[in-house]
């Protein structure tokens, strides 16, 4: 509720690099997207003495199917003998860990959701939708993975048109009520079931928008 998931500056070609992640993040009160939110609580969670790791999650799209490998970074960590699921880095998900624990609906603020074994070491995490059936949202393994292999995706996303991150400016952040996310010029604010969109007509209001609801202030996009 107080880090956004925002992609405004992958017009700057971001590298992954932990360090300036958390100049970006902790010290200019600044946002990002999955490699630099879940690599950065990653450390987070590393430094409080969890016993975490990351790893490589492909990303599910009703129209193509999942992503390449490395095309999410989700984290593991390991809670008493218990494995969960952590990730602040994907937008509208779970705000608590989901315990990996195939066939079982998981219960959470932000909906219900399962995970399902998919093969030997494959999982995938599904969200219940409206007419109570579980769509997926992505696939993942317990596998341990390293920060640098995650580069080669992290540059996809910010340079392919078949990226999603490419189409439009994104900044989304989760409230107690709900969640208020700004795609492209367009403003939508979730609160206790309802949901309102607005259009901003013009940048000035767009820059409004980043600073009144995120505290982001004279971002110049390349979206």
């Amino acid at each position: 509720m107080n880090v956004p998931f925002e992609n405004l500056d992958i017009h700057n070609k971001i590298k992954i690099d932990l360090n300036k992640s958390y100049d970006k993040i902790v010290i200019r009160n600044r946002g990002g997207f999955c490699y630099e939110l879940n690599g950065s609580f990653f450390l987070l969670l590393k430094w409080l003495g969890y016993n975490v790791k990351m790893v490589s999650a492909r990303v599910y799209d009703e129209a193509k199917g999942y992503g390449a490998e490395f095309d999410h970074l989700v984290i593991i960590a390991e809670i008493g003998n218990d494995n969960y699921l952590v990730d602040v880095g994907f937008g509208e998900f779970a705000v608590h860990p989901l315990k990996i624990e195939p066939g079982k609906e998981l219960n959470d603020p932000r909906g219900v959701f399962m995970i399902e074994l998919n093969g030997e070491d494959c999982f995938v995490v599904k969200k219940k939708n409206p007419n109570g059936d579980f769509t997926p949202q992505y696939m993942f393994s317990e596998k341990e993975r390293k920060i640098d292999e995650f580069y080669e995706m992290c540059e996809y996303h910010q340079t392919s048109s078949d990226s999603h991150f490419t189409q439009n400016r994104i900044c989304s952040l989760a409230t107690e009520e709900g969640r208020i996310s700004l795609t492209g010029n367009t403003l939508k604010i979730t609160a206790a079931g309802s949901i309102t969109e607005r259009k901003l007509e013009t940048e000035a209001e767009v820059q409004n928008i980043l600073w009144n609801y995120f505290k982001i202030r004279n971002i110049i996009s390349g979206s």
